[in-house]
């Protein structure tokens, strides 16, 4: 086997022939066999044994990702193969499939030109398959599929010949059905699968084989010989003769775009600044002279380096003592180093030409989603996460004098993933760490206790609700406790057109002037709104309708501040405010700025939105999750009382094979210890997978409810304040 340090030094080399360059992620359900296939092509590259493939797990190096079976981050490596008498690189991403790690999916996308859409033949299309497909193709990174663990076919369901085929058409079907309803409009039809195009391969992953249309031509297989080794247990044969990662690298190889091709359609959806400047050209073109552009998509924190920023260079070079500006934090540093990543070990390269995922060391104040540039430009597109934290719990260091080191801790993981939000609660000096399910939380408190050596206590999980309003209030005048500053608001719905293209990602909060509005418009705002949009905050917009009022510009940053503290924290249950309109129809302001400072200012725009919002008839609404439940019938009633039984709502139960597919959609609220409970009723039969379903309106009989026992949570009086309040 080749060392690391000698595959560097050879991707190196081929990191400046972009034809031959492949970036691609491998993407699917959870347990469908991503992660084993990562591992034959890392064996396939010559950097572990082909007898350990599908069992080392080279990618999942994490403590907790061995222990728990389970792809937790995405994991990066770039090798070099020979193919055919050419040389090539292909840089992988191996994707997490589990719900609640979607973030570092969606993160990975940016970086990508391809995907393997792996699907496991006996589960079909899951779920988790329509979000990862969903989010490629929302970045134009194009598909190719491999169906997997064909075997069990025939050694478990006891299909017959025509069964399997029957069983490949449905999942092509409906991954096609995936592709005509997500994929971009001058794509839908290249890209669907075909299987006589040579974009779809079968195989198991676990026995090391694979097949495909131009690889049965070449060596003469067919799907009856593949059928009949399957029964037989004849896996050697099928292995000698199609080798899963031969058959995986000459799909790649043909079917993915290589980044002169991608970047060509990828740049203007991911970027929105003038493509005909020198640094558009420079990223359509993947040009190495132009200047460098690279786009930061994951953070990796080491002790002795810092922080390491893993992305995609788009144009340019980057080396040692590169300078380059930090989008976000409006300042310059310059490189320590270049890096490519072979699984745990971070491996460095002297310099990287654009077209290539790589990392960078050096850069102190880096995040996720951030623009990187040799010169400034206008920012990528923000990365949009296709869930939100719904969990929340409350974490204090035991020993008070390591209260700094879980603060550091909780920044360093924060950083890593963007999807965690820490808060600390300003009446009980605790912090709160919230994220997208149970699992995922549990995973970030054994990393502070294990990796970051600080002992923690947590206290139990709690639900992130939102508020919002159902209609239009009057129009209400807020004062300044000086009485010399007036305002006057009337708070709105957002139009759900709006809302879902926030949603969506569509519209981009860092969005400002032109763009903002055309994208507001586009979503169905009213001209005449949209072009007056002074802030947009967490689906919120405040939108200043006034006619010559004196003085606006000058307390504009204090009024903004008001909107935002206001939207940050609302009048019912101090909890997030979403999609709602505060427009401002007069305003009268002091003439002298001793009588117009933050103090006044503040209160007197965020108490009229607070009062606006509750004569608008503020609601809280609470998260839900779409969940899916495959057990043998026997067990149906039980399963189905136990959902019922946590409020949850189902829309569908289908029968496949001996088992029964029950789809509900459930409030995250209800969903605490329902592992026990449906393992209970099951027998621990039940195969259960829920995903992220959005937000709505909580049940009016549970509003007063959980309203006063949110207050109570945080230390405010259970009855929540009235209008007539924040109008005095």
């Amino acid at each position: 086997m080749a060392t690391k340090e000698s595959v560097a030094a050879h991707v190196s080399k081929l990191m400046r022939n972009p034809k031959n360059i492949r970036n691609m992620g491998i993407v699917a359900h959870v347990d469908h066999g991503k992660t084993t296939l990562s591992d034959t092509l890392v064996a396939r590259a010559g950097l572990i044994s082909q007898a350990l493939a599908g069992e080392q797990r080279v990618l999942d190096y994490d403590e907790q990702e061995q222990a728990r079976g389970i792809t937790i981050k995405a994991a990066n490596i770039s090798i070099a193969f020979n193919q055919g008498g050419q040389d090539y690189l292909i840089n992988l991403i191996d994707t997490p499939g589990h719900v609640d790690f979607g973030g570092h999916v969606t993160r990975a996308m940016r970086a990508v030109d391809g995907i393997i859409l792996v699907v496991d033949c006996v589960e079909g299309v899951m779920p988790q398959t329509e979000t990862v497909l969903r989010q490629a193709m929302k970045e134009k990174v194009k598909p190719v599929l491999f169906i997997n663990k064909i075997d069990r076919l025939m050694n478990e369901l006891k299909l017959d010949f025509d069964g399997m085929q029957q069983r490949f058409i449905k999942i092509i079907n409906g991954v096609n059905k995936l592709v005509e309803d997500y994929a971009p409009p001058e794509h839908k039809e290249d890209w669907k699968m075909k299987v006589d195009s040579g974009n779809v391969a079968f195989g198991s992953a676990y026995n090391k084989w694979a097949i495909s249309y131009p690889i049965m031509k070449s060596k003469g297989i067919t799907f009856k010989d593949i059928y009949d080794k399957c029964v037989s247990g004849d896996h050697a044969s099928l292995q000698a003769t199609a080798p899963l990662g031969d058959v995986i690298l000459e799909m790649v190889i043909t079917k993915l775009p290589n980044p002169l091709e991608a970047q060509k359609y990828r740049i203007p959806v991911i970027w929105h600044g003038d493509l005909n400047s020198s640094a558009g050209k420079a990223m359509m073109n993947c040009d190495p002279n132009g200047k460098a552009c690279f786009m930061v998509t994951a953070i990796q924190v080491d002790p002795h380096a810092g922080d390491v920023a893993v992305g995609r260079l788009y144009s340019g070079v980057i080396k040692k003592g590169t300078e380059l500006y930090l989008a976000a934090q409006y300042a310059r540093e310059k490189i320590q180093g270049v890096a490519v990543y072979m699984g745990i070990d971070r491996v460095t390269i002297d310099e990287v030409p654009a077209g290539n995922i790589v990392a960078l060391v050096g850069l102190k104040e880096v995040y996720a989603g951030e623009t990187v540039s040799e010169e400034e430009i206008e920012p990528f597109e923000k990365i949009k996460h296709h869930s939100e934290p719904v969990v929340t719990k409350s974490i204090e260091a035991k020993n008070p004098r390591d209260l700094m080191r879980l603060v550091e801790a909780l920044r360093r993981i924060a950083k890593e993933d963007p999807t965690v939000r820490v808060t600390l609660n300003q009446e009980t000096g605790e912090h709160l760490l919230s994220g997208m399910g149970e699992l995922h939380l549990e995973i970030i408190e054994y990393k502070i206790r294990n990796e970051r050596k600080v002992e923690i206590e947590t206290g139990p999980p709690i639900v992130v609700y939102h508020e919002t309003v159902v209609s239009e209030s009057p129009e209400i005048e807020g004062k300044s406790p000086n009485k010399h500053n007036r305002f006057k608001v009337i708070i709105k719905p957002l139009e759900e057109s709006v809302l879902k293209a926030f949603r969506e990602g569509e519209i981009d909060e860092k969005a400002k002037g032109k763009d903002l509005t055309e994208r507001l418009l586009k979503a169905g705002l009213a001209r005449d709104e949209a072009k007056n949009v002074m802030r947009v905050c967490d689906e919120n917009l405040l939108i200043d309708m006034t006619k010559g009022v004196q003085y606006l510009q000058e307390i504009k940053e204090s009024l903004l501040e008001g909107f935002e503290e206001a939207v940050t924290a609302g009048p019912l249950a101090k909890e997030r405010v979403v999609g709602v309109k505060v427009i401002l129809t007069d305003a009268t302001i002091h003439v002298d700025p001793a009588h117009r400072g933050p103090a006044q200012i503040i209160p007197a725009i965020r108490r009229p939105i607070f009062a606006g919002m509750l004569l608008g008839g503020a609601v809280l609404l609470e998260p839900k999750q779409n969940l899916f439940v495959t057990a043998p019938a026997d067990y149906m009633s039980a399963i189905i009382a136990q959902i019922q039984s946590r409020r949850g709502q189902i829309s569908e139960v289908n029968q496949e094979g001996e088992s029964l597919v029950i789809k509900a959609k459930v409030p995250v609220s209800e969903m605490f210890g329902f592992a026990n409970e449906i393992r209970g009723a099951s027998q621990g039969r039940a195969i259960w997978y829920y995903e992220y379903a959005g937000y709505e309106r909580l049940p009016a009989g549970l509003q007063p409810t959980t309203i006063s026992s949110i207050r109570k949570r945080k230390g405010e009086p259970e009855t929540p304040p009235s209008a007539r309040d924040f109008m005095e």
